[in-house]
């Protein structure tokens, strides 16, 4: 059996992944503070159309030729921007039973405008943060 690793070139790169993303050619390029803000931004509604697991395995492979400050700006994406809405990520719909089992009631409603408020400045911080730091140790 083959051993797959991310240095023995069995990964499938980037290239041969974007043709059969549509979405490829919306992505940013470059480590600079609007690209990761862009990477993330993407990031983040993807993982709420798809969830954030798929949204990972999608993206990781498309930006990594962009730097680790881009694969770093999707995981900030992809882990914050979930909780935008409840399909987000599987942790928010745990969430809801456990509030259910409680006799909590928490509409989508509501979770999705606390989600409109926090989700923006969260992410923004986050990946200014982000960028401050590459730029501290040259990366």
């Amino acid at each position: 059996m083959a051993h797959i690793s991310a240095h023995s070139g069995n990964l499938p790169s980037a290239k041969r992944l974007a043709p059969y993303f549509s979405y490829s050619a919306a992505l940013p390029s470059g480590s600079g503070l609007p690209a990761l803000l862009g990477f993330a931004v993407v990031a983040a509604v993807l993982a709420n159309i798809v969830n954030n697991l798929p949204a990972t395995l999608v993206l990781v492979p498309l930006v990594a030729s962009s730097g680790p400050a881009a694969v770093l700006a999707v995981l900030i994406g992809v882990n914050i921007g979930p909780n935008l809405t409840y399909v987000g990520s599987l942790s928010n719909l745990l969430w809801r039973g456990v509030l259910r089992q409680q006799n909590v009631e928490a509409s989508v409603g509501e979770y999705t405008r606390l989600g409109l408020c926090t989700v923006p400045t969260a992410l923004t911080v986050a990946v200014v943060a982000l960028w401050a730091s590459a730029r501290l140790v040259g990366a």
